[in-house]
């Protein structure tokens, strides 16, 4: 675990000194310089009372790197095509086991000609336009701010069922990490 990068990155942020720090906790400023630079690990009681004086929760310093906010900004979004490149698909944000993106879907597009399954589960809401969605034997049409949701177990399809763009924006989650970019049914 890398803590005390994370406790420096803090401090730092906070323009608080190590003297500070140690003045409030009530350590060295030698075994704090060891803390940040991961040369030592602190108890817990140690690194609650470190939490405690950058007025931070203690939970924050036990993250790893990649389970901290992740930001993905606008322009930075990745872009993929999907459904025979009829589909544009931009991918919004990635955590170890969800993926959220925006789906524009053109008019008479679709994820595919047959339904189709994978692992994990998907919520989906439409943002703009009219779509139709089948999974199994259920089958509806969504308007703008409609949402559904279903096991992506079972084979399923979406298509644009008006006659302008559809945007619906789509998080999908699986049981295991996903060390790759999900792409799926879109």
């Amino acid at each position: 675990m890398d803590i005390g990068s994370a406790i420096r990155s803090i401090r730092k942020r906070k323009n608080i000194t190590i003297a500070q720090i140690c003045e409030e906790t009530g350590l060295s400023q030698g075994f704090m310089s060891q803390v940040e630079t991961n040369k030592t690990s602190p108890s817990i009681a140690t690194l609650e009372n470190i939490a405690k004086a950058l007025d931070v929760p203690l939970a924050y310093l036990l993250l790893q790197k990649e389970e901290r906010m992740g930001i993905v900004r606008k322009t930075d979004r990745k872009t993929t095509t999907s459904g025979s490149g009829q589909l544009k698909v931009e991918h919004l944000s990635a955590a170890r086991n969800m993926r959220m993106m925006i789906v524009e879907i053109p008019p008479g597009a679709s994820t595919g000609d047959e339904p189709h399954a994978h692992e994990g589960e998907e919520v989906h809401v439409v943002l703009k336009g009219r779509i139709y969605a089948e999974q199994g034997e259920d089958a509806a049409e969504f308007g703008e701010g409609d949402s559904f949701s279903w096991n992506a177990c079972v084979p399923h399809r979406v298509r644009n069922a008006g006659d302008e763009l559809a945007v619906v924006l789509i998080s999908v989650y699986t049981e295991k990490e996903l060390d790759t970019p999900y792409y799926g049914s879109y």
